[in-house]
This record gives C-alpha cells, sequence and structure tokens, in this order.
C-alpha cells in the first residue's frame, strides 16, 4: 500500500507533457528597449563614478576608468545596433513591391 502511495505523489510532481510551459515573448522592441535602458544605467554609473573621484569620495582611478570604457563600449554597440536598422529600414524601403 505505501508503494502505490509513493507513486501516486511522484506522479502529480512531475509535470505533465501536455502543458505548454509560457514562452517569452519578448520582441526586438523590447530588446532594443532594454539595450537603451543598460546603456543609459551604464553611463549614469560612469558619471556617477568620475564625480565621486572628483568629490574625493573615491580614490581607485582605475574602477573609474573601467566604468568609463565599459559605458563607451556600451554606447558604441548601442550605435551599431542602431545604425543596423537603419540600413535594414533602408534596405526593405527600396524593395520594389
Amino acid at each position: 500500500m505505501k508503494d502505490i502511495s509513493v507513486a501516486t505523489h511522484l506522479k502529480s510532481l512531475t509535470p505533465s507533457l501536455n502543458q505548454t510551459q509560457p514562452k517569452n515573448n519578448s520582441g526586438f522592441g523590447d530588446m532594443l528597449s532594454d539595450a537603451i535602458k543598460e546603456t543609459n544605467d551604464t553611463q549614469l554609473k560612469a558619471d556617477q563614478a568620475v564625480s565621486d573621484l572628483a568629490t574625493g569620495k573615491a580614490d581607485n582611478i582605475h574602477e573609474v576608468m573601467l566604468s568609463m570604457e565599459e559605458a563607451d563600449i556600451s554606447m558604441r554597440m548601442l550605435v551599431q545596433m542602431r545604425n543596423k536598422v537603419v540600413d535594414a529600414y533602408q534596405e526593405i524601403i527600396r524593395m520594389q513591391v
């Protein structure tokens, strides 16, 4: 009797094969929005680090330089994403119907 009850409990713990898992339906617009937000956050972090260094709150110039470079790379990546989107848009516009 005890074995049957364990089997019943195990069956209830395993997910059913017929159930569908919710899919992540984030689109391209959401991805761009997230990239813009992340870039803005890294820029703000770098600005704060520079401000802290200038006011004497921080004394590690290496961390400040790293945060500035991270913000620069993030901005460059975002600009390249923008350029690719604009190029794709222009290519679609040039298509003849």
